[in-house]
């Protein structure tokens, strides 16, 4: 049948994976450094991906194609999750691969050995908002931390403070320009979420990233504790609500 699909030109891509990231259908994936359209039928034609593309690969075009089938689509996303859940890295560009890290939380401090470099505490991969899968074993009754990219940087304690012991999550609105509440919805809903963190800077262009995990929390229909965490410039904690 002849419609409307979409066309990654790979000349202009540059690998960095955003458009399989918010195809929700799985229809396309990475290939040596470079996205592609792995099945027609996986493709409804509504263009999710197109806006996230920074090159300008991607377009439409009408022509013959499989239709598309919602049924192959969910049964393929049925075992990308259960995939997910044991652990089996999926194929595609590395930046993307969702893993589990297990790191050091013993406290070494007091300890009869040489002063060692400060743990991180970052607990998977990808921690980019646009970048993490909705489902994912690690989510399971994670305490989940949506920070600013900023907070990071400015507060000095973030790993030990905030990081431990959560799912980290990160993104800038004002950057990214796009909505987070679909995706933060999504992980909330789709994972036994035990609690939520937003940390933010104190600059106005931070309420989007407050905003989103609200509407977020609210669209998602769970009722989970919250606080957001707000820190200065300066690298001070403002406010903790």
């Amino acid at each position: 049948m002849i419609r409307k699909i979409i066309k990654i030109d790979e000349e202009k891509c540059n690998g960095c994976g955003a458009c399989a990231a918010a195809c929700h259908e799985g229809a396309i994936a990475m290939e040596n450094g470079r996205a592609k359209l792995i099945r027609d039928d996986y493709c409804d034609g509504l263009g999710d991906c197109l806006p996230q593309c920074p090159c300008g690969a991607i377009t439409f075009e009408e022509r013959e194609a499989a239709a598309y089938d919602e049924a192959a689509v969910q049964a393929a996303k049925q075992k990308k999750q259960e995939k997910s859940k044991e652990g089996v890295v999926q194929p595609g560009c590395p930046g993307m691969q969702a893993r589990a890290l297990k790191q050091n939380q013993a406290d070494t401090a007091g300890a009869s050995q040489p002063v060692q470099e400060p743990a991180s505490r970052l607990a998977q991969w990808p921690c980019q908002i646009k970048l993490a899968p909705v489902q994912a074993s690690y989510f399971e009754n994670a305490r989940l931390l949506i920070a600013a990219d900023c907070t990071a940087y400015a507060y000095a304690q973030m790993h030990e403070a905030y990081m431990k012991g959560r799912v980290t999550l990160i993104g800038c609105p004002k950057l990214d320009a796009v909505d987070y509440s679909e995706k933060l919805t999504e992980i909330i809903k789709n994972n036994s979420i035990q609690s939520v963190t937003v940390l933010r800077m104190e600059v106005p262009c931070c309420g989007g990233l407050e905003a989103a995990a609200k509407k977020a929390l609210q669209d998602s229909g769970t009722c989970i504790p919250w606080q957001v965490v707000t820190i200065s410039v300066d690298g001070r904690v403002l406010q903790q609500l």
